[in-house]
């Protein structure tokens, strides 16, 4: 990590219990309130540096003890005391953990050049460009910002931590083979566990180009938000925005009837979390990501956006979230399997074990969608000529028999709903009727047996 040495003098600072006395050998003449904390310090090493102090301390007759409180400097009473270190010269190190609050503490200060040559304004500006140079210390530089907040915002530091980050991940990502550290062995790309899955005594091993995806991962999700944006602005291609948001997805989300691991507490990072405790957490989560997928087809498997389909309907997700994920699944729909359509009946009205106006909707796109592309072949005549246009919605047609069949043997399955469904797949698309007429033959005798049991 990379660090700037600061200051030339010995540490004259000594804490006694919630009190920081300065040992010169001078009386103090000036007190200093920060958070739970007392600072008893002098007038001119603090009012040779800051502007703000300046100002304050001149408020106060000569004759009288100077008593002031900073309940709102940036980093708190921890910042104060480098603050307090560096206006003495003395010694103490910039680190990429310290040094956007104390570069946000330097600006609410006024701790400029008129008041000092190299002054902590130009200090931890000049370091501030060591630190974007390395994705560790972006990383650790980023994460402290929440304690700095606003001026973190208003200097610009969050946007440039996220920059820097996104132009990183876009330009040489397998060149940074040095993951953020503090993580636990099994967190860290390079423990034991290896990508593939397979687990390893060695710590080292060739990196790949997705090692990154574990660092972003631990971003809470407005940062995360932020920076997916950055790469997709700076080019990086869509499947792989699609890889880091359904990396980011499956660690927060319970994609799989389970629960999310920020519940098993597996979301920490440098003693962060992401702070999502509650259903409407996870669904303002999930809306969120369901905004980031990349808009191209293909790019996002089948199967996981059924599954984010199938979590949007146990969070209650909103409507346009729902209806979103139906459209993307509708303009790939030939690449699910008949396993990730099954999905439950959620609410009070269920009529049916499964949500058969889902899928309906979800075979509604797809046909609209690909109905200007196989009307015309049809109207030329190549209906025959041709069977490999047609693939994609004869695969379709077969998945939707299946499913019909699946569904079948549920006695409340309405026949309009069983006959809209049916319809919808085009007579071409149907090379060979078998599919379909064993799935009205389940009906058929599921609704025989009901009648003659009622």
């Amino acid at each position: 990590m990379a660090c700037m040495k600061l200051g030339s003098k010995a540490d004259v600072f000594l804490l006694d219990d919630h009190t920081w006395l300065c040992s010169t050998g001078l009386s103090s003449d000036v007190c200093i309130e920060v958070e739970e904390k007392s600072f008893h310090l002098h007038k001119f090493p603090l009012l040779s540096r800051s502007r703000f102090l300046e100002k304050l301390i001149q408020e106060f007759p000569e004759n009288e003890k100077c008593v002031l409180e900073l309940q709102t400097i940036p980093g708190g009473a921890k910042t104060f005391l480098l603050i307090a270190k560096f206006c003495y010269d003395v010694k103490f190190e910039l680190t990429a953990t310290n040094v956007v609050s104390l570069r946000c503490a330097a600006e609410y200060l006024e701790m400029n050049e008129d008041y000092g040559e190299g002054n902590l304004i130009k200090q931890t500006e000049s370091f501030l460009n060591e630190v974007f140079g390395s994705w560790l210390d972006i990383f650790k530089a980023l994460e402290t910002c929440e304690d700095a907040l606003p001026l973190a915002e208003e200097l610009h530091i969050v946007s440039q931590c996220i920059d820097r980050l996104a132009m990183k991940a876009c330009a040489e990502p397998i060149l940074m083979c040095r993951p953020v550290s503090g993580r636990s062995a099994a967190q860290s790309p390079v423990s034991t566990f290896l990508w593939n899955g397979i687990h390893s005594t060695s710590k080292q091993h060739t990196p790949t180009e997705d090692w990154w995806y574990e660092d972003v991962a631990f971003l809470k999700l407005p940062l995360f938000k932020r920076f997916m944006l950055a790469v997709a602005i700076k080019g990086m291609k869509p499947q792989k925005i699609a890889e880091v948001v359904m990396f980011y997805a499956e660690r927060y989300l319970p994609l799989n009837g389970r629960q999310s691991s920020f519940q098993n507490g597996n979301n920490r990072t440098h003693g962060s979390t992401l702070h999502i405790t509650s259903d409407a957490d996870q669904r303002t989560l999930l809306e969120e990501i369901v905004q980031l997928l990349p808009n191209q087809k293909g790019v996002m498997p089948t199967k996981f956006l059924l599954k984010l389909l199938r979590t949007s309907m146990i969070l209650q997700a909103s409507t346009s979230c729902r209806e979103n994920l139906e459209r993307r699944i509708g303009a790939q729909f030939d690449q699910a399997v008949l396993e990730d359509l099954l999905i439950p009946s959620m609410g009070y009205s269920m009529e049916t074990l499964y949500d058969i106006d889902c899928v309906q909707r979800i075979v509604d796109h797809f046909v609209l969608m690909d109905q200007d592309t196989l009307n015309p072949l049809a109207n030329e005549g190549q209906l025959l000529g041709d069977s490999h246009s047609f693939t994609p919605m004869t695969m379709v047609a077969n998945l939707v028999d299946s499913y019909l069949a699946e569904v079948a043997p549920d006695v409340n399955l309405k026949l309009l709903k069983f006959l809209s469904l049916a319809a919808v797949i085009p007579e071409y698309a149907r090379p060979v009727d078998d599919g379909i007429y064993r799935a009205i033959d389940i009906y058929l005798k599921a609704s025989s047996l009901f009648e003659f049991f009622r």
